[in-house]
């Protein structure tokens, strides 16, 4: 079957961004607020993605122990959030409705031109230049055409329905298990603080007792999100394939029936829950992992090992290798807790080098946000929303700059972009002018 229409270009912009997550939301704004014109495409009805629609209940981490990593956009972010709201979770905790209200005030306020229920379905390039990213909306089909774009769709779809080289999973493409996350009220934190229970052994009771269908000793629990309230990132979608709708619709269905299951645990076996109530399952998969788009350098395992330092450095990070389990034998068990072990010392970090911000396939692309070039070690560790700060505003910056260069993203000065960083706030300790 052949279908084909005419495609209107609705909007010529300097920068489009296709992906409203915390990677797209911090590269609008810091290209933005550099003078570009942005366009930013998001496909739910609300900006921040696995933090908002996708219900993760807390930020993993910020700081290396004594330097904020994530500084500039990423902690303008987390002092707004600070303003309404107090942090729970040590400080971790995420209000999903006061982040999205962050994010729209902030890409507003810096004069980004955006639209929600916007999905993003192709791209044309002629040569090694992407020319146009095309969407479907409620208004019908339509074409933006840009200078540089960014791919933070989390998939890599901008890269590779633009023709682009990526990378899947592991060796044996595979990827790491999906989690549906909720969130829980009438919760007694104090009881179950003062109660001492161990909500691991707790569940391993329960596992006796067959209150799951699948006894998964993965689990990271409920975390505090407000005074009564708590959010839950707990429970895995074993072979999920994250590019299949049919495979993430059987895996939403799976989450929540896990959800009821949970329900039922924390209200038998631990204190403080025994009112608990679930209110909320995300509208989204929480996907770990899925396509990488392949860059100018692929940032990997070694570099974490060494606490490697490069010379186009945008930033630094310190996040433990998270790859979760792919099954709950006790050989991936004992696998994850292998990798998940190699932690730093407080003040350590490695780098993280512009080359992988940087699509190969193309001359005026960037990536950032899960999907950036990396191995799949090192992508469980950057993937995370404090780690998509560091590569959004990074990369919204550069693709301000190469505006100027029309639109190539290789010709900018390096150095020129990690003073730019440096004076929006960012931690780069190496930088040397």
């Amino acid at each position: 079957m052949l279908f084909s229409r005419e495609i209107p270009v609705k909007k010529s912009v300097d920068i489009c961004i296709v992906g409203g997550g915390a990677a797209g939301v911090t590269a609008a704004v810091a290209a933005a607020r550099a003078g570009a014109k942005v366009y930013l495409a998001e496909a739910l009805g609300m900006f921040g993605g696995l933090g908002t629609a996708g219900g993760v209940p807390v930020y993993m981490t910020f700081t290396d122990g004594i330097n904020f990593c994530a500084d500039g956009l990423g902690r303008e972010i987390k002092d707004r959030m600070n303003a309404e709201f107090n942090l729970c979770s040590g400080g971790r905790g995420i209000n999903p409705e006061k982040l999205k209200r962050i994010y729209d005030d902030m890409c507003s306020e810096a004069g980004v031109d955006f639209s929600f229920f916007t999905d993003f379905i192709g791209a044309e390039s002629n040569g090694r230049n992407v020319t146009h990213a095309i969407f479907s909306s409620k208004s019908g089909i339509f074409a933006i055409e840009a200078k540089v774009f960014i791919d933070c769709s989390g998939d890599a779809e901008l890269t590779t329905r633009a023709g682009g080289e990526y990378m899947y999973g592991n060796e044996k493409g595979e990827v790491m298990p999906g989690t549906v996350c909720s969130h829980w009220a009438n919760i007694d934190w104090q009881k179950l603080r003062n109660s001492g229970v161990s909500v691991y052994q707790q569940l391993l009771k329960a596992f006796d007792d067959h209150i799951f269908r699948n006894n998964d000793p993965h689990h990271t629990g409920i975390s505090q999100t407000a005074n009564t309230l708590g959010g839950g990132n707990m429970g895995h979608i074993f072979g999920l394939n994250p590019l299949s709708e049919e495979s993430l619709t059987a895996g939403m269905v799976e989450g929540r029936k896990q959800s009821v299951e949970f329900q039922n645990f924390y209200r038998k076996y631990v204190p403080g829950y025994e009112g608990t109530e679930l209110t909320f399952t995300a509208s989204i998969m929480g996907v770990r992992a899925s396509r990488r788009a392949v860059g100018d350098y692929i940032l990997c395992i070694e570099d974490y090992r060494t606490k490697r330092i490069f010379d186009d450095e945008i930033g630094r990070y310190c996040y433990p290798v998270d790859i979760h389990p792919s099954s709950t034998d006790k050989e991936e068990q004992e696998k994850f807790q292998k990798l998940y072990s190699i932690h730093y010392a407080p003040g350590e970090s490695y780098g993280i080098p512009y080359r992988s911000l940087v699509v190969k396939s193309f001359d005026n692309m960037l990536v950032a946000g899960r999907c950036v070039s990396s191995d799949q070690y090192m992508q469980a560790s950057v993937r995370t929303m404090p780690g998509c700060y560091i590569l959004g505003q990074a990369a919204g910056l550069a693709a301000a700059l190469a505006v100027a260069k029309n639109g190539m993203v290789r010709d900018i000065d390096v150095k020129e972009l990690q003073r730019g960083l440096k004076k929006m706030g960012a931690f780069l300790p190496n930088f040397n002018e």
